[in-house]
């Protein structure tokens, strides 16, 4: 078993790695769940309380959003990594000043970044083709989210402090008051008070910021020497350089992948709004799979930025093994269950038959591929925990532009718009070509940064 502190700290540099893994991740994966229940509760009331073009605007929103917001998620990816590395090592002092610098950085940054969204948000939903019947309420939606996106960002960072430092468990806490909160104000402002779209993306940033702000206090209260002060504007240069470096890849990648997404996105509006619902829904019920794929990367990089700090290099390479074979494994068990119950999730979200069929359009030609992205998604997720963050970066964005991009629109045009999804399976295999040779030279190991 691992070394714990008392509060919630875990020493992932001792004991079993497939034990420490599974441990880091259960956490994770219930956590990610509740942010998908978090997200489906907006869909499933506004389709059931609305109608279908309000849920299919909500979706048509949502890729923009996530591309904007992506540099500061990729600022506490980055600070996940020097955390862990700094706690393997040892370096309190450093610890506390990351945690500093980069409060800093989004203080200084989320108001910016709040009016960019706003300003940018009619002008993208033309680029997206986004149909007029839908385009006011796909404004409303992304306009309200980017006005209070501070909570979303903050969460993020108080996320990615906790992880590093082992704690997988109170980040679940955090989501769960957050979800709560939203699916009572889902309910108010929508089924109650008739706020249509613009009720769903309230109820969502008064959760964000609730959950950011109980997060600042509980690692007050339980890390004192890590003391989250928001408006201390205490900054260190060098760190800042790093955790750039450490951040931006994985921030520029998030944001070019949200792009592509996009770009995917403007291809399936092309075909109504039945098919955007469909393929909307779909991709809810696709990210329950992700999940568990998702979790094991991030114990992955946990894992490995602890024993890298405390110069356990002889501990990576199981580590790594034993993610993979956890995350192949349950991507076959999540294709055996979807698959066959695909329809009737759909139909949950007060989908007619035109919209399960475009949905399971999707989930039948992706989920058989997800062993292949769950490998490539682990080796990604090992490297980063090293801080090589250009490989996955490159691994990533040659996967969506250089295959499933382009692909989905000459399969479309070839064979019809159903077999667009077949353009994951080849964008996967090819990102896990780059992934898996770049893991084999050994090159990522020298970047460690104690």
């Amino acid at each position: 078993m691992s070394k714990k502190e008392s509060n919630g700290r875990m020493d992932m540099t001792q004991g079993s790695p497939l034990g420490l893994i599974m441990a880091f991740s259960w956490p994770l994966i219930l956590g990610n769940l509740l942010q998908q229940v978090y997200n489906m509760v907006d869909s499933v009331v506004v389709g059931n309380y609305v109608g279908k073009s309000a849920l299919a605007a909500v979706g048509s929103g949502s890729p923009v959003v996530f591309m904007l917001a992506s540099l500061f998620m990729g600022l506490g990816t980055g600070s996940t990594v020097m955390i862990s590395q700094y706690f393997g090592a040892g370096d309190e002092a450093r610890m506390k000043r990351t945690v500093d610098t980069v409060y800093t950085s989004m203080m200084v940054g989320a108001v910016p970044l709040s009016l960019i969204g706003v300003f940018l948000s009619a002008p993208l939903l033309r680029l997206l083709n986004v149909p007029e019947e839908i385009f006011y309420e796909s404004w409303l939606y992304m306009v309200i989210i980017f006005a209070g996106m501070i909570g979303t960002i903050g969460y993020n960072i108080n996320a990615g402090i906790l992880q590093g430092l082992g704690d997988s468990k109170t980040p679940l806490l955090f989501l769960a008051l957050a979800c709560g909160i939203n699916i009572v104000l889902d309910l108010l402002f929508v089924a109650v008070f008739r706020w249509g779209v613009a009720g769903v993306a309230i109820a969502t940033i008064i959760a964000q910021a609730f959950s950011w702000v109980f997060g600042i206090f509980y690692i007050n209260a339980k890390h004192p020497t890590l003391h989250v002060s928001p408006f201390c504007f205490r900054f260190d240069k060098e760190l800042f350089r790093q955790n750039m470096r450490l951040g931006i890849p994985i921030g520029l990648q998030q944001a070019l992948f949200s792009v592509g997404s996009m770009v995917q996105q403007s291809l399936v509006n092309s075909y109504g709004s039945d098919f955007i619902a469909g393929f909307n829904v779909a991709n809810k019920v696709d990210m329950i799979s992700f999940m568990p794929v998702q979790s094991f990367a991030t114990a992955a990089t946990t894992y490995v930025g602890q024993n890298i700090g405390a110069g356990r290099m002889d501990r990576v390479k199981s580590g790594t093994r034993a993610a993979i074979l956890l995350s192949c494994a349950v991507s076959v068990i999540m294709a055996l269950i979807v698959i066959p119950t695909g329809p009737m999730m759909i139909r949950a979200f007060g989908a007619d038959d035109s919209v399960v069929q475009a949905g399971m359009a999707y989930l039948n030609r992706v989920m058989p591929a997800y062993v292949v992205f769950s490998v490539m998604f682990i080796l990604n997720g090992v490297m980063r925990g090293a801080g090589e963050m250009t490989i996955p970066m490159i691994s990533a964005l040659v996967s969506l532009w250089l295959a499933r991009v382009p692909l989905s629109y000459l399969f479309a045009d070839l064979f019809g718009r159903d077999e667009m999804f077949y353009s994951y399976l080849v964008g996967w295999i090819l990102g896990l070509l780059i992934s898996a040779i770049y893991y084999f030279t050994g090159r990522w190991k020298k970047k460690a940064l104690t």
